[in-house]
């Protein structure tokens, strides 16, 4: 503990994480079957659950997660550093370089859904939401096989420009 404030994480023991692949006394069966129909609500149903029953809730203020989000990313990098441009499908990777990538992906999305919960934001919505966002920003008739920055197209669509008022001009 540092300063008062719980270490929070994903995987380890110890370390008062977001959500766990299984729950106490559940065998990991049928994970495959289950992962075909997850859901972002499913997730966050599971990983509230999961910190209330350790009591680990009291570590899982906004700033706290983001920090953990943004360690994640990093481990996530760490995956494709030294590895130059790596191609579509992984060729070249084993079966557990690709299972530990899974296991990194995982974290980021989990520590993203447990955010967005303790934020109150309607993670799904959100994203569909950019999604339309970024399609009035990018026409296809003007960015097809480019990958110039929206500002490049003379957007005729007027809103796209007040629809991330309080964001950077950067895009997911």
């Amino acid at each position: 503990m540092n300063g008062g404030t719980e270490e929070v994480g994903v995987e380890g023991e110890g370390r008062a994480g977001v959500g766990g692949a299984a729950r106490d006394g559940e065998m990991e069966t049928g994970t495959e079957a289950a992962a075909a129909a997850v859901s972002l609500e499913t997730l966050r149903k599971r990983m509230a659950d999961f910190a209330r029953e350790r009591d680990w809730e009291q570590f899982h203020s906004p700033r706290n997660l983001l920090l953990a989000l943004v360690g994640e990313v990093g481990e996530l990098s760490e995956t494709f550093q030294w590895k130059g441009e790596v191609p579509k499908g992984l060729p070249g990777w084993d079966e557990a370089e690709k299972e530990h990538l899974g296991e990194e992906l995982a974290d980021v999305l989990l520590y993203l859904v447990r955010l967005s919960d303790m934020c109150g934001v309607d993670l799904g919505k959100a994203a569909l939401r950019k999604m339309e966002i970024n399609a009035r920003k990018y026409p296809v008739d003007q960015c097809k096989g480019s990958s110039k920055k929206h500002t490049h197209y003379g957007s005729t669509n007027s809103d796209s420009t007040n629809d991330n008022v309080n964001t950077s001009n950067k895009e997911a």
